[in-house]
């Protein structure tokens, strides 16, 4: 008997909470905010001028992996060196930045840690990815899936259901075997080869449906098609009649942590839908990435 059980009924929305770290500020991005946020131009609106400045300068010492002095931290955000220099001691002071007496460089602070690290074991993934999911929803009209790998199973942590009488159900923490799901083989394609080894050892390659994959052989060069395309793809190999495609999302460093993923009856996603919805769900998944502060893998 399958732990995940799949039906094509009503309304079931639900979830649950899992950690995704934060990514800090890439340098085209903290331009930007430096071209807008010199001494030419005043604060927005609401915005304490003083407070603002040093937030910038904190954004931007972040930045400077190699660390920066204070006249090249002055020009960059457009401050005069006397502001600037008041403004890192003060920071300094709090323990948000530090500075290399002997090179003369500014660098992060433990503090800027500590606040970060607070933001990340806070976040409630679920809770930030659903926007995701329901734009995922609308955009193509099938129900919209959160999952992640657990013990070498695909788990299921949200769904938001179609409007469509014919719908697919998952109850809240179902399992399905990662060589069958769209989740699954997403979440598979971003492993390494000892990774993707070790969880067909543990957990074997079972005949779900006639279409499941059932060699490693198979499952290879399935995988090897999944990065090629960007997304994976599920044809009834789960469940007859129910065809799936899903992409993964990445933390800071640029792992997968969770897949998105959409889920159909085959009687509306004809063979020339597919690649379409897969193309789909990669942008949606690339886009909740970036907004909950990962990275796309190296290539």
């Amino acid at each position: 008997m399958l732990d995940y059980p799949i039906r094509l009924l009503q309304l079931n929305v639900w979830g649950t909470g899992v950690i995704m770290a934060a990514k800090s500020t890439t340098p085209e991005r903290g331009a930007a905010r430096r071209r807008a946020g010199g001494t030419g131009r005043p604060p927005a609106v609401g915005q304490v001028q003083s407070l603002s400045r040093g937030l910038l300068l904190l954004e931007t010492v972040a930045e400077a992996e190699e660390g920066v002095t204070l006249s090249d931290l002055a020009m960059q955000v457009g401050l005069a060196p006397s502001t600037t220099h008041r403004l890192l001691n003060t920071l300094e002071q709090r323990g948000f930045v530090q500075q290399d007496v002997e090179l003369g460089r500014w660098h992060i602070g433990v503090q800027a840690f500590h606040i970060g690290n607070a933001f990340v074991n806070g976040r409630d993934f679920v809770a930030q990815s659903r926007p995701f999911l329901v734009r995922l929803m609308e955009e193509c009209g099938e129900t919209a899936n959160l999952g992640v790998e657990d013990e070498g199973e695909a788990v299921m942590l949200a769904q938001v259901q179609c409007r469509e009488m014919m719908r697919m159900m998952v109850p809240l923490g179902s399992r399905a075997p990662m060589h069958a799901s769209g989740v699954g083989k997403a979440l598979l394609a971003r492993m390494s080869d000892e990774e993707v080894g070790a969880i067909l050892h543990r957990r074997g390659l079972a005949a779900i449906t006639e279409h499941s994959i059932r060699t490693p052989e198979s499952l290879r060069k399935e995988l090897e098609r999944t990065r090629a395309r960007g997304w994976a793809y599920d044809n009834e190999e789960h469940a007859l009649g129910l065809l799936c495609v899903a992409a993964t999302l990445h933390d800071e460093h640029g792992q997968a942590v969770a897949a998105i993923s959409l889920s159909g009856p085959r009687s509306r996603i004809p063979d020339e839908r597919v690649s379409v919805l897969g193309r789909l769900v990669a942008d949606i998944a690339a886009d909740a990435t970036r907004t909950l502060g990962g990275r796309a893998p190296a290539t």
